[in-house]
Order: structure tokens, then C-alpha cells, then sequence
């Protein structure tokens, strides 16, 4: 059995700091990597507060589903990596900004961040 895959890739998304793509697209899925704050219009500037962070990090995101024709609409789940639980609030009310319901399944955990505060990667269907 074949599993075919294809990379995604934008310009409007930062780029990947190692071997792997900003997007894969394999039947009708498309994965995301996980994706910082990172501002490449803005020469990879990033926001202090995590609820600025988020909205960038989600800009991000669609960035890289756009290229492949689909919005923040398709995404079934989401993987969120805060470096403070105790920023949730800040996080959530930003995150919500985003999606409409049904809103995507989403997992959030407390992670250790190279200076960032929030990293999220999505799961969306694309056909």
C-alpha cells in the first residue's frame, strides 16, 4: 500500500528550522507542522503577549492552509503547546477570534518553548 504525500509550502509562513515541511497533504488530510510566532512580513518578529502570539501563530497556520485552497474552516483538530498554563485565558479568548463552530477538536498542553509562548499545528480536511 502507497501512501502518497504532498509538501505544502508558503512564503507568507515562517520557514522550517529542520528537515520537515509546513504542510503535508495525504488523501484528503492536510497536516500542519507546529507553528511559532514568528512574523515573516515583519522579519520573524514576535509579539510579547501570548494573546498576540496566538493570533500570529493562527495567521501562520492559515497561511499555509490557503496555499492549498482551504481555510481555518476544514481544520478537525488542532495541538496547541502553551510554555504557561496560566496563560490559557489570554490564549483561549484569542483562539476563539478564529474559529466558528463546530469548532475544531483540540488538545492543550504545557510545554517547554525555545522564547515563545504558544506553538499550535492543525489537522484539516481538504476535499
Amino acid at each position: 500500500m502507497s501512501t502518497q504525500k504532498t509538501a505544502i509550502t508558503t512564503e507568507k509562513a515562517p520557514k522550517p528550522a529542520g528537515p520537515y515541511s509546513q504542510g503535508i497533504v495525504s488523501g484528503d488530510l492536510l497536516f500542519t507542522a507546529g507553528f511559532g510566532p514568528q512574523d515573516r512580513a515583519n522579519d520573524n518578529a514576535v509579539a510579547e503577549s501570548v494573546g498576540e502570539q496566538t493570533r500570529q501563530v493562527l495567521r501562520n497556520v492559515q497561511a499555509v492552509l490557503a496555499e492549498h485552497g482551504v481555510g481555518l474552516d476544514a481544520v478537525l483538530k488542532t495541538t496547541v503547546h502553551l510554555a504557561d498554563l496560566a496563560d490559557f485565558a489570554e490564549f483561549n479568548e484569542a483562539y476563539a477570534e478564529f474559529f466558528t463552530e463546530p469548532y475544531p477538536v483540540r488538545t492543550t498542553v504545557g510545554s517547554q518553548l525555545a522564547n515563545i509562548l504558544v506553538e499550535i499545528d492543525v489537522v484539516a480536511r481538504v476535499s
